[in-house]
C-alpha cells in the first residue's frame, strides 16, 4: 500500500455524542494531499448472527420491526456483543431470547468467520461475526417463537435468499453456503 494514502491527519471533533446503542462523531481530518475534509462516523458494539439449523431446516424468528426501514423484517437471530463478552459467549444468550433455546439443545456450534467482518468501514467500526448452529433434532421450540423455517436445500436456499432483505443475513447464509453447503451435496 502506499504510504502517502495512510497519511491522513486528525485536526479536530467537532461533535461527540453518546448513547447506549453508539456513540455519533464528526471530525475533520487533512487527507494525504493536503486537503481538508469533514467525516462522520459511528462506533458500534460488534453484532452476530447465527444460522440456526434444525431436523434439516433453518429456523428463523419472529419478523422484527426495523425502524430505518419502518417495517418487519424477517432476519435470523442476532444482536450486539457485549463488551465483557465473545462472540462465540453471546450465541446461546441470543438463542434463548429469540427462539427459547437453552444451551443444552445446542448440538454443534460453529464460527463461520473468526475475524470480524467490516459492516460498513467508512462509516463505522462494527464488525460482523457469524455462526451455525445445530440445533438437536428432539428439542421443542414454541411454535409462537418460530417465524419462518426453509428446507437446506437448493430451492429452499434459494427462497430463504429473496425473502431475506438484510445484507448481513444474506452475508452469513452465502458463506454458510460457500464453506458447508456445496461440499455435501
Amino acid at each position: 500500500m502506499d504510504k502517502s494514502l495512510s497519511d491522513w491527519k486528525l485536526l479536530d471533533r467537532f461533535v461527540e455524542m453518546r448513547s447506549a446503542w453508539l456513540t455519533l462523531i464528526g471530525e475533520h481530518f487533512q487527507d494525504h494531499q493536503g486537503k481538508n475534509r469533514e467525516y462522520w462516523r459511528v462506533e458500534k458494539a460488534d453484532s452476530v448472527v447465527i444460522l440456526t439449523i434444525k431436523s434439516d431446516q433453518f429456523l428463523l424468528p419472529l419478523p422484527a420491526y426495523r425502524p430505518g426501514l419502518n417495517q418487519l423484517t424477517l432476519d435470523f437471530p442476532g444482536g450486539r456483543i457485549p463488551s465483557h463478552k465473545t462472540p462465540e459467549t453471546t450465541v446461546p444468550d441470543i438463542l434463548k431470547r429469540e427462539l427459547g433455546i437453552v444451551p443444552k439443545d445446542i448440538i454443534q456450534l460453529t464460527a463461520l468467520n473468526t475475524v470480524g467482518w467490516a459492516i460498513n468501514s467508512s462509516f463505522s467500526n462494527q464488525k460482523l461475526y457469524g455462526f451455525a448452529v445445530k440445533i438437536h433434532p428432539d428439542t421443542a421450540i414454541c411454535p409462537d417463537k418460530i417465524g419462518a423455517t426453509y428446507p437446506l436445500n437448493y430451492l429452499g436456499i434459494q427462497s430463504l435468499l429473496q425473502d431475506l432483505t438484510c445484507l448481513q443475513c444474506r452475508s452469513i447464509v452465502l458463506e454458510w453456503q460457500r464453506l458447508f453447503y456445496h461440499k455435501n451435496t
